[in-house]
């Protein structure tokens, strides 16, 4: 499934939120998720973006990025890996 036809399991809204609880609070979302779902995240651009996403895929996940959102700062669709 692409990142552009992924339906998210479950929406985060963490802008506003510091590093490294957007990380945290993103990674604890996904252990909800069953395998193969998807989340979507909302964070401000930046460092959080990077530290979110690199954190996620180092941890086994699949990050794409969705189109931004002037309103979202920045979305990020991940998909939970096994």
């Amino acid at each position: 499934m692409s990142g552009a036809a992924a339906q998210p399991s479950r929406c985060l809204d963490l802008r506003g939120t510091p590093c490294p609880l957007n990380f945290i609070r993103s990674k604890l979302a996904l252990e909800t998720l069953a395998p193969g779902d998807w989340l979507q995240v909302d964070l401000d651009a930046g460092e959080p973006e990077q530290m979110v996403a690199a954190g996620l895929r180092e941890a086994g996940h699949r990050v794409e990025h969705a189109e931004p959102n002037a309103a979202a700062g920045v979305r990020l669709l991940i998909c939970r890996g096994a």
